[in-house]
């Protein structure tokens, strides 16, 4: 073999394992079939926010999180078939806030409620000292 093709099949085989790896870390969107909403208190800031919004979306079957601040409520768009709505209260009390499962929404009910609601966030708190 010349040093072309060998330095050809080498090449090639590291793409192929660089792809490889990426195929492994990507994760798939899960897609909601229910919206857990949760009654959630102590959050007074974006800091807040985000914390509740990272831990959730690290659990398996979530959709989508929106954090309403000002209201106490915190909305996670879930598969039903890979999560139950408990586990998310159970995370959110993890890291700090008192949350409970107010109800569960199918997608219809959702949208009807929400029509395009956003996360509310309010700069600075005494929870992160800004």
């Amino acid at each position: 073999m010349t040093k072309r093709k060998i330095l050809n099949i080498l090449l090639i085989g590291g793409i192929a394992v660089v792809l490889v790896a990426f195929a492994f870390t990507v994760r798939v969107r899960a897609s909601a079939d229910s919206y857990a909403v949760l009654k959630t208190s102590g959050m007074t800031c974006g800091s807040c926010s985000y914390k509740i919004s990272r831990v959730l979306q690290k659990e398996k079957g979530v959709a989508s999180v929106k954090v309403d601040v000002d209201q106490g409520v915190v909305v996670v768009g879930y598969d039903s078939k890979a999560q139950r709505p408990e586990v998310f209260a159970e995370q959110v009390t993890g890291i700090g806030y008192g949350s409970r499962v107010m109800g569960v929404l199918s997608p219809e009910q959702y949208q009807k409620i929400a029509g395009g609601a956003a996360t509310a966030q309010k700069p600075g708190c005494a929870c992160c000292n800004k």
